[in-house]
């Protein structure tokens, strides 16, 4: 019987799966381009036409929802920071 590796910590999403992201950013012209062109390098299967958008109340803002096909973790989290580094972006849930 093997002993579980401590450093090795368990996913509680199963791989492959859809896997919704929510990105707030600065709203302006090819924002919303930027964000999904970022989603292709990390999904190739990515479907531009799921995004979903939402304005913000006084609407300077913009709330970017992709879905992507999510196949590991290490693909997820290279995709939080390359959105999260990408200038007009604010916050990426």
């Amino acid at each position: 019987m093997s002993t579980p590796d401590p450093t090795r910590q368990e996913s509680l999403i199963e791989y492959p799966s859809q896997f919704p992201i929510k990105v707030m950013g600065v709203k302006a012209d090819g924002f919303v381009h930027a964000i999904t062109q970022i989603a292709e390098q990390f999904d190739p299967t990515f479907d531009a036409t799921t995004v979903e958008l939402r304005d913000s109340k006084a609407g300077n803002y913009l709330g970017v929802t992709i879905t992507v096909t999510a196949t590991s973790r290490e693909q997820l989290d290279e995709l939080y920071r390359a959105l999260s580094s990408h200038p007009s972006v604010k916050v990426v849930l």
